[in-house]
């Protein structure tokens, strides 16, 4: 039916990492019309973290009186010199963790340390994080605290379109996302830029609904919101999830990786649970870091480039040997690309 249509030349950004590999695995785009582009966003949280985050939070590790819990995706994450997972070889106390209250576990069982726990992600998991910092002070932990990467993905969006570089006809937008958060900002988004946003699921038939929704605006002249994933997302999405957020975080500009800062794209934590604000304890000197000339990360993650096209992809860098956090993470492009759809 998308190929029936006999699509005009059109380039369609899927928003979420986790539509890009089904995009890949599956070879959805092989299966459509020469003229529809699938580009990759950033939509990938641990490729978006800043250098200098990952800089910030290798000093924690390293401190004798920290155990640092963070998420296993996070270790292999290049710094500027270093990653969280050589840390560790170095003698840090780095903890693997599942959930966030596997950290607040860990702060109870280990009173005579200080833990600190790397918060990442986009509005899905920022409810679960803003849960453990409500927990933190139910519970009046004076061992627990946060260091918050959270970022926000509308702001994103719309650097994307305010950009001299931007491509983008169409976006299949963060069905989980909006799970949380509901539609009213991506309905903000659509009337001032007047491009269509379809909000997908994540499986190979949802991801064709979506392009075909997008394709079918785009002949049309038109610019609408469509929620293919109403299965899942609801206008107002969860509103008690929402407010936990509203409660302990606040919002913030934020640098994005490969991208640069992006006003009020992040989430800080809020003055009210400033007790829990690492910044507010350990200032380490972190310099701003210019990235790697060698890795185009930056140009995949803003949807110029697509991973065959850096010289470095499958040779110099893959999983094993990562050059940028976009071949680390399970969820980067370069990942995707590496696993089902490297040449040969």
């Amino acid at each position: 039916q998308i190929n029936e249509l006999n699509p005009k030349p059109c380039n369609i950004m899927e928003v979420c990492g986790g539509q890009t590999h089904t995009i890949l695995k599956y070879g959805v785009e092989a299966m459509l019309h020469p003229n529809i582009n699938l580009i990759h966003g950033p939509g990938c949280p641990v490729c978006v973290t800043a250098i200098e985050a990952i800089d910030y939070a290798i000093d924690l590790s390293l401190n004798k009186d920290v155990i640092f819990c963070t998420y296993g995706d996070m270790l292999r994450v290049p710094g500027s010199k270093s990653d969280l997972f050589k840390a560790k070889g170095q003698g840090a106390n780095i903890k693997i963790i599942y959930s966030p209250l596997d950290a607040i576990k860990i702060a109870k069982d280990n009173q005579t340390k200080q833990i600190v726990f790397f918060a990442i992600g986009f509005e899905t998991t920022a409810p679960a994080n803003a849960m453990v910092l409500l927990q933190a002070k139910l519970l009046k932990l004076k061992n627990f605290l946060v260091l918050s990467q959270q970022v926000l993905v509308p702001p994103m969006i719309a650097s994307l379109l305010q950009s001299q570089e931007n491509r983008i006809n169409a976006f299949l937008g963060p069905g989980h996302v909006c799970s949380v958060m509901g539609l009213k900002e991506y309905e903000k988004l659509v009337d001032h830029f007047k491009i269509p946003i379809i909000i997908t699921g994540f499986e190979p038939l949802d991801i064709l609904y979506g392009i075909y929704y997008a394709v079918q605006q785009l002949q049309g002249h038109k610019a609408q919101l469509y929620n293919q994933y109403s299965r899942c997302v609801s206008s107002e999405g969860n509103v008690i999830a929402q407010s936990a957020m509203q409660d302990v975080f606040s919002v913030c500009d934020r640098k994005w990786r490969g991208i640069g800062t992006i006003p009020k794209s992040g989430l800080k934590i809020s003055y009210a649970y400033k007790e829990f604000d690492v910044s507010n304890f350990y200032n380490f000197d972190v310099l701003p870091v210019e990235e790697s000339s060698e890795c185009i990360s930056g140009q995949i993650l803003k949807g110029l480039k697509k991973p065959p096209q850096c010289p470095c992809f499958g040779t110099k860098c893959t999983p094993a040997t990562p050059y940028g956090a976009t071949m680390v993470s399970s969820e980067g492009a370069c990942a995707a690309y590496y696993k089902y759809a490297r040449p040969g």
